[in-house]
């Protein structure tokens, strides 16, 4: 079996001299089909055009259904009335045509004047049909002088009856998957001056019938299975001025009579391939001849003579590079613009020879930087029966640099062994001192100096219940000793890298410094992943605890990142960034929402206390998982532990306190609000802190969320947000749970199950239910999720207001805009008494509701 070589810069410039050539070829011939100021005369071909819309599915804009086609349907030109030439090339099919694309092109046999059918980068998938040059078929296309299918996805093999075409002039079959051995058929193409049937997967040698082409000009066959020997018949094709064969399996020499007759041969190609032998003089004396690609064969023997002092200037570009030519190196690069004579075998030494246009890496030169070692140099010359300069400059250099990598090595030996020594030494007495501290701590019994945290003992339980338990020294192998370049973030509890294990996974290692980090950080996080397990949970690997100053965690990696990462940065098919969908915010909200009524309806209940938009990570399907654990506590007091030596230490959120220093669930309802209006609004800075920036920004958002007016939404939605009527409406109701949860007074806010619940049928907040359902909650002795989630929805503002104007006459009813000290929230009651006995039906207050401060975040 073949392997294809990858292409190298010079055959890449070769496909695009190919290129500009067709190019100049079309221009020249769609300038001959000049539409006509006719009207479409042959009704057949009228309905031919619509047939052909229709199994195409050609979008409306592009082929107007009920307008004149040769004026305004786009591709399509005209003469005389009749249709001569179709262009498709570009069009994208309507959605439902796009499930199933299929070559249904029967139509096209109607156009009995058709000059020319380009559906180039058009996907057709299937094969070539056969009465495309059927004469026994009356509607064959019989007239066709250019067919380009190219990029069309087509497979199968290249019909024999092609050659029933004996119009075409241009044939472009490249880029498709396209098999078999070429038909013979080609040869009866006798005015071809373009074949392109390149990047596909043909196979067999080259047809004999292709050489009686005397009018091709262009012939591309590269990237193919193509074998056998370059054909001597190539010479008969003498218009011939760009001939590629590259990346095939071409084998043999290349024969010296090739290039005898083809005098106007600009552009050669025969890169890729296994040809051996040397290159016939019989080349270079071509007097057209620009480029010339022979790199990645066999080739062999000196430097061609067109390198010599004695050739004339020349502005051409060679490849040489990759082959096993040999002899010392004698050109004169000021008559070429560009030669690459690398990963050859050439010797001795450079003179008067400008690197700038030359490219002379992995030779056997002497005093060039980039050469191949001596000795397999000299292997080369010994097999091949030829002198190879001994005591050579390049022989003395590779002997120094020997001296000098010996020196190296055994001297960073010696310093390597010495440093191990001491650091040996150093590490005995720093455990000895360690050790007597410990005992003497034990002997003594006495508590921990106030304003120092105790150190967890060595052998904590979880130590073996949280995944892996990996060294020191594997953890630096991970993250290239902690290189800058592989740093991801710095966290509040630590610095974040990556990390690519030995099968292959990549892993996130956070790095807790002990002299920079609390030392607990990291054991809250290990502990409570030792004792709870939830999908939407960051999943621990393994942990790294045997260095006394830096403790690691390896973290399952997350393809997506956090939130506030992707909200905005999410990349299409087409490498272009769009921001997240709807649907996809929707289902973040709703994942966090679940990882955070996990904590608060645990035994004992847990209070994340850092969530903003850099906790919320992201796997591969945007699924979510809770980072940041390391600020987790309990609510209330629990049984003695590690954690529990946490819960008096102030919250570390960016949540104002609101009284008392006991942790609640409320806190973290407040930033699960901030995130809401995040996912709402495209603004991925309102969760990441609580600063007078943050509050303004609250305080001009909020008013926009009404009970009673849907279409305020609008003006605070993310414009990148594409959303019809009913994802409005789903916004809408997001944004009313948000407000709910951004109530000033931390009593007021909604549990987050109740919130969870909400996420999971948003349009139930905004749709009234019938009068019977709505009593039979209200009267429940259970209350609804609604009940939970808006018992005080209008009540939140009115509280802040009594609270502000305390020594205001008592039964004055205040309204208009109040300011919620702390909270930054603006709430608008202007129009609190439009609906508001309605409303108090659609959400009632919760006869539980108590005007009781618990929370300590907010």
């Amino acid at each position: 079996m073949k392997v294809k070589k990858l292409k190298s810069s010079s055959v890449l410039s070769a496909t695009v001299v190919f290129t500009v050539m067709n190019l100049f070829f079309f221009v020249e011939f769609s300038s001959a089909l000049s539409s006509s100021t006719e009207k479409l005369s042959s009704r057949t071909e009228w309905f031919s055009l619509l047939q052909l819309r229709s199994s195409l599915g050609i979008r409306a804009k592009n082929w107007p259904r009920k307008t004149e086609p040769c004026w305004n349907w786009t591709g399509i030109h005209c003469q005389k009335g009749s249709v001569i030439g179709i262009n498709i090339s570009g069009f994208r099919r309507t959605h439902k045509a796009s499930l199933h694309p299929s070559f249904s092109v029967d139509a096209l046999a109607n156009f009995t004047r058709l000059a020319s059918f380009n559906a180039s980068g058009f996907v057709l998938n299937g094969s070539i049909p056969e009465w495309f040059g059927d004469k026994s078929n009356n509607n064959y296309l019989g007239a066709l002088q250019v067919l380009d299918l190219s990029s069309c996805s087509i497979t199968g093999s290249i019909p024999e009856s092609i050659g029933g075409l004996i119009l075409l002039k241009s044939v472009l079959l490249s880029g498709n998957s396209l098999t078999g051995r070429m038909p013979s058929g080609l040869g009866m193409l006798s005015n071809l001056s373009v074949l392109d049937l390149s990047g596909n997967e043909l196979s067999g040698s080259i047809p004999d019938s292709l050489f009686s082409l005397g009018n091709l000009t262009r012939l591309n066959l590269s990237s193919n299975y193509l074998s056998g020997n370059v054909p001597n018949q190539l010479s008969n094709l003498s218009g011939l001025e760009a001939l590629d064969l590259s990346n095939n399996a071409l084998t043999g020499n290349v024969p010296s009579v090739l290039f005898s007759r083809l005098s106007k041969l600009r552009v050669l190609n025969l890169s890729g391939n296994f040809i051996d032998g040397d290159l016939p003089d019989t080349l270079w004396s071509l007097p057209s001849l620009r480029f010339v690609d022979v790199s990645n064969n066999n080739l062999t023997g000196p430097l061609p003579k067109v390198f010599g002092s004695n050739t004339s200037s020349t502005d051409a570009t060679f490849n040489l590079s990759n082959n096993l030519f040999f002899g010392t190196l004698n050109i004169s690069a000021k008559k070429f613009r560009m030669i690459d004579l690398s990963g050859n075998y050439l010797e001795g030494e450079v003179q008067g020879v400008s690197l700038s246009n030359v490219s002379l890496a992995r030779n056997c030169l002497e005093d060039v930087p980039n050469q191949r070692d001596v000795s397999v140099c000299r292997v080369f010359y010994e097999k091949r029966n030829l002198p190879f300069p001994s005591n050579s400059t390049m022989e003395k250099s590779s002997r120094k640099k020997l001296i000098f990598i010996l020196v190296g090595v055994f001297g960073g030996l010696g310093f390597i062994l010495l440093l191990a020594l001491v650091l040996v030494l150093f590490l005995k007495l720093c455990g000895n001192h360690k050790s007597l501290e410990v005992q003497r701590g034990i002997e003594s019994g006495g508590p921990v100096p106030v304003g120092e945290s105790p150190m967890p003992p060595k052998d904590l339980a979880f130590d073996i219940a949280v995944g892996e338990s990996f060294t020191y020294e594997q953890i630096l192998k991970l993250t290239g000793n902690f290189a800058e370049a592989n740093i991801i973030k710095h966290g509040h509890s630590g610095d974040l890298f990556w990390g690519v294990m030995e099968n292959g996974a990549t892993v996130v290692i956070k790095k807790v410094d002990l002299s920079l980090f609390k030392r607990e950080s990291y054991v809250v996080e290990l502990e409570l992943l030792s004792k709870v397990s939830h999908a939407r949970l960051i999943p621990i690997l393994g942990h790294c605890l045997e260095n006394d100053n830096e403790k690691c965690i390896v973290y399952k990696y997350m393809p997506n990142g956090d939130l506030a990462s992707s909200l905005q940065r999410v990349t299409d098919a087409d490498g272009k960034s769009k921001s997240l969908d709807w649907i996809t915010r929707l289902k973040i909200a709703t994942g966090a929402a679940e990882g955070l009524a996990y904590l608060h309806d645990s035994s004992p209940p847990l209070a994340h206390r850092d969530v903003q938009a850099s906790s919320i990570l992201l796997d591969d399907k945007f699924e979510v998982r809770l980072g940041s654990l390391s600020e987790v506590t309990t609510q209330g007091d629990v049984h003695p532990g590690v954690m529990n030596r946490l819960f008096s230490k102030p919250s570390s959120s960016n949540q104002p306190n609101f009284g008392t220093s006991s942790v609640t669930w409320a806190g973290d309802v407040y930033g699960f609000g901030k995130i809401l209006l995040e996912l709402i609004t495209g603004d991925s800075e309102v969760s990441k802190s609580d600063d007078a920036t943050s509050r303004e920004w609250l305080e001009q958002t909020l008013p926009y969320i009404s009970i009673d007016d849907k279409e305020r939404i609008n003006k605070i939605v993310d414009p990148s947000l594409l959303v019809n009527e009913d994802l409005l409406e789903e916004v809408w109701a997001i944004a009313i749970v948000a407000r709910s949860c951004l109530n000033p007074r931390p009593s007021k806010r909604p549990p987050m199950r109740h919130v969870l619940r909400a996420l999971e049928n948003p349009l139930k907040v905004v749709r009234e239910e019938s009068a019977s359902s709505v009593k039979l909650r209200t009267t429940s002795s259970r209350k609804s999720w609604s009940t939970g989630l808006f018992g005080s929805w209008r009540q939140s503002s009115s509280d802040s207001a009594t609270a502000t104007n305390k020594d205001s006459s008592s039964g004055t009813k205040q309204s208009g805009k109040v300011s919620s000290q702390g909270s930054g929230v603006i709430m608008d009651h202007s129009s609190s008494n439009k609906r508001s006995s309605k409303s108090n039906e659609v959400f009632p207050e919760p006869l539980e509701t108590q005007d009781v401060e618990i929370g300590g975040g907010r």
